[in-house]
């Protein structure tokens, strides 16, 4: 079995300005730049020990996010736009909502509605802006809200498509 290389996990933000119509996303592939990006899964484990002694071990639930740093803004691009609009406002609550679909481009592509993909609701933490002599950047963090959805990816348009709907 061969290896999967790190570029065919692919990761699309949402960077449409709250506020735009609903249903109309502006996916943003995250990589550039970054030499990883590895959403963490932080576990809610519970263990009971009962007066027999024995031990009890559930998994009740996840909480994921994860860190994009760096991030060099460069002018344009939606997704500079979208955080730098949080740092000009100090946005909180639903200005800082997004969704981010994970694409798992290893597998085959559809024709018709894309690759295989997974979409979660989250929100956008910006954590810092500025940086050094390399560049303006703006890091961040996502927090996924833990609903997540199978659907497929198409590429090309950047449109998601959830199972069981045309």
């Amino acid at each position: 079995m061969a290896k999967i290389e790190r570029k065919y996990m692919a990761h699309y933000v949402d960077a449409a300005a709250p506020g735009t119509e609903p249903g109309t996303p502006s996916y943003v592939r995250l990589g550039k730049d970054l030499e990883e990006y590895s959403p963490e899964l932080s576990a809610d484990v519970q263990k009971t020990k009962n007066i027999l002694g024995e031990t009890s071990t559930m998994l009740t639930s996840y909480e994921k996010s994860g860190t994009v740093e760096p991030y060099y803004a460069e002018k344009g691009d939606p997704l500079f736009e979208r955080l730098q609009a949080i740092v000009d406002g100090c946005l909180v609550l639903d200005d800082c909502n997004t969704t981010v679909v994970e694409v798992h481009l290893w597998e085959e592509e559809d024709p018709e509605s894309g690759y295989p993909a997974i979409k979660d609701d989250a929100v956008i933490e910006v954590s810092s802006y500025g940086g050094d002599a390399t560049g303006y950047q703006i890091p961040f963090n996502l927090h996924y809200k833990g609903a997540p959805v199978k659907g497929h990816f198409k590429v090309d348009t950047k449109i998601f498509t959830a199972e069981g709907t045309a």
